[in-house]
């Protein structure tokens, strides 16, 4: 680099290029939406703890589900929901990379809890004489312990990559928030290095996750098949199809944006869909659950119950 080289203190978030008026009626549709996602967030969050009978691995896994997706939320719309109605979109280079790091060890905790929660069900049908034993309160606290390790660990990793990457120039992040992919592509360095950063960021946090839960419902699938009665067939795929929808949200929008190639529609195509995982996503996993689970229904109407006889 030549002596007069001037490194990057700040990085400017471009988002969504639009009017003034626009940019305000988006805050607000948007901060009902961030608003709704906490509430629904924290009412299933809510439940799990305070119903004795949601006290099961199914439901303990959901509940930091709801957790990560409170966290991760609350990571990355403040900050862009600030700069729909600011127009100085700058953030410094350390809380960038901060944001960076924590919505990777969120993004890749949760796929970890997913396989995990694919596991319970595959335990819970598979083998369900053996559920107490296979799902104990220590093999739980084993598999929350790992997916939150695993993910934060290799958030770390990227992070120490990031950190040690020179930012000459330019400033401007086309995104909504300080996201990898964006972040990478202002690093003046080989784009080799960058290649590898993202092909073991997209291992870890899509790959293995992805082919793990795939074993988990092969499985459980062969056996489902095997079940002789239609209405033990329905009952049992019952069990998973909450998870299977969480799991087809998340990694199709996943997929899509680290497998669709470069082209002049891919920064505005990452946005919109990014704009899904941060806001709309935590917000509808537990509407799914809650829609389509008749325990969480039976207990929020317990709570229901118990609010209005105080």
């Amino acid at each position: 680099m030549g002596g007069n080289q001037s490194w990057v203190t700040e990085f400017i978030l471009v988002g969504f290029q639009l009017s003034a008026d626009m940019e305000v009626l988006l805050f607000w549709i948007f901060s009902l939406f961030y608003i709704s996602s906490l509430l629904a967030n924290g009412t299933i969050l809510g439940l799990i703890c305070l119903d004795l009978r949601l006290h099961t691995p199914m439901y303990l896994f959901l509940s930091h589900l709801a957790i990560i997706d409170i966290s991760y939320t609350s990571n990355n719309v403040p900050k862009m929901l600030a700069n729909l109605v600011n127009q100085k979109r700058t953030i410094s280079f350390v809380p960038c990379i901060m944001q960076t790091f924590l919505s990777l060890g969120f993004a890749a905790t949760e796929c970890m809890i997913l396989v995990a929660m694919s596991y319970d069900r595959f335990v819970a049908i598979c083998h369900p004489l053996q559920y107490t034993v296979l799902m104990s309160c220590r093999v739980c606290t084993i598999l929350y312990v790992t997916s939150w390790a695993c993910g934060f660990i290799l958030a770390l990793l990227n992070a120490i990559f990031l950190l040690r990457l020179p930012f000459c120039g330019p400033q401007n992040v086309n995104h909504l928030f300080c996201e990898i992919l964006s972040v990478l592509k202002l690093a003046c360095a080989d784009t080799w290095i960058n290649q590898v950063i993202l092909f073991v960021s997209s291992v870890f946090v899509l790959v293995v996750p992805l082919c793990l839960m795939l074993v988990s419902y092969m499985q459980i699938i062969w056996v489902i098949l095997k079940i002789q009665s239609k209405e033990g067939r329905i009952k049992a795929f019952s069990t998973c199809s909450s998870h299977l929808c969480v799991v087809g949200l998340f990694f199709g929008i996943a997929m899509v944006v680290y497998v669709v190639p470069d082209s002049n529609q891919r920064g505005e195509l990452e946005k919109m869909l990014s704009l899904f995982h941060s806001l709309f996503n935590p917000m509808l996993n537990p509407l799914i659950y809650s829609l389509r689970n008749a325990q969480v229904k039976d207990a929020f109407h317990r709570a229901l119950q118990k609010m209005t006889s105080m």
